[in-house]
């Protein structure tokens, strides 16, 4: 049962909480989608990279039968059995990732992280993967970092309720802050690219929160099997004809368009000549078809992204992530993000925030 800990003025470390010191200490970074969103769960393609900022786990043995989980950021602190599930929150990601990391005794887990929560920018997956890495460096998980993200990914669908893709989960696993994760969702067949030459990522939190096991992602991935069944495919990224999904009833024929549409733009940020502008339009376009078709956005989302894209210094912008609130990513002119941020928010309002760089 999770339970509020002993407030403190500072956040406590392993040693102050549970009177020793940890015997491992892992960490993952969140991500950001730059291009392919919503493509993940009908075998597309995408383009992830990851963000600076990290989930932290620290592990020891505690002697007992079992998980003490104890989440220094909120304060709070969970108790649930070897081998079962927590009752609610943060702690169903932990409990998920010890039990099927194969945990046979009880641990104690202190998570610190400067993820973002609920803005679209995987702090889930993120604490899923430090602690199936957290697991692996205590010796009780031998794992590839890609098994690490497919396990991670199970925690998810069995643990927490949401029928999530592979995406989040790979780029916390296997890619880095400096390029882009081409990463082919169905084969799982991957290459580390560069970002568009004379640019780099801005990141802005809209202040709009979004909880993903309560929104309507789980309809929209239910809407694209349907889809995808209608028209006689295995997934979406089987369709040939992008003009077949025109016959689909509504709404499974936004959803559909969306889906094959974004996995042409994923394939055309890849042609040899795309540069920083072409590569914006496509973002920009991204953001159309999430907010038209998919019906992922959110009218703040959308006031963002509109301010971003008049920018000068903004090649491209979209939402990022599930949708339903969240953060903006923006392809911006190198060297000038914290410029366009600091001006863009001066527009927004105080409820946003600039995540990155």
């Amino acid at each position: 049962m999770s339970t509020p800990a002993t407030p403190a003025t500072s956040i406590p470390t392993f040693e102050q909480h549970f009177g020793r010191a940890p015997q491992v200490t892992a960490s993952a970074p969140g991500r950001v989608n730059l291009l392919g969103e919503h493509t993940d769960y009908q075998g597309g393609f995408v383009l992830p990279t990851t963000i600076p900022q990290v989930t932290t786990v620290a592990l020891g043995a505690n002697g007992t039968r079992e998980h003490r989980v104890f989440a220094a950021d909120l304060n709070e602190q969970s108790t649930f059995p070897v081998g079962g599930n927590a009752q609610d929150g943060f702690a169903r990601y932990v409990a998920g990732a010890l039990t099927l990391g194969g945990a046979p005794d009880g641990l104690d887990v202190h998570v610190t992280s400067n993820v973002p929560m609920g803005a679209g920018l995987s702090s889930s997956a993120a604490l899923e993967v430090a602690v199936l890495r957290g697991l692996r460096d205590l010796g009780i998980l031998d794992a590839s970092d890609e098994r690490i993200a497919l396990i991670a990914q199970r925690v998810e669908h069995e643990f927490v309720g949401v029928q999530c893709g592979i995406m989040d989960q790979m780029a916390s696993s296997v890619a880095n802050s400096t390029t882009m994760l081409l990463l082919d969702t169905r084969s799982l067949e991957r290459h580390l690219l560069p970002l568009p030459a004379g640019a780099e990522v801005l990141v802005i939190d809209s202040g709009v929160p979004r909880k993903l096991a309560e929104s309507g992602y789980n309809e929209r991935r239910a809407q694209v099997e349907e889809a995808a069944r209608l028209l006689g495919v295995t997934e979406l990224r089987d369709v040939q004809d992008p003009l077949s999904v025109e016959a689909l009833p509504h709404p499974l024929r936004e959803r559909a368009r969306h889906v094959v549409s974004e996995n042409a733009r994923v394939q055309a940020a890849l042609a040899a000549d795309v540069d920083a502008a072409r590569f914006g339009v496509l973002m920009n376009a991204s953001h159309t078809s999430l907010r038209d078709d998919y019906a992922v956005s959110h009218p703040r989302v959308d006031e963002l992204v509109v301010l971003l894209q008049a920018h000068p210094d903004v090649f491209g912008a979209r939402m990022t992530g599930a949708g339903f609130g969240g953060a903006v990513v923006a392809l911006v002119r190198a060297g000038q993000a914290g410029a366009v941020a600091q001006a863009v928010l001066a527009q927004y309002g105080p409820e946003g925030r600039q995540v990155v760089p």
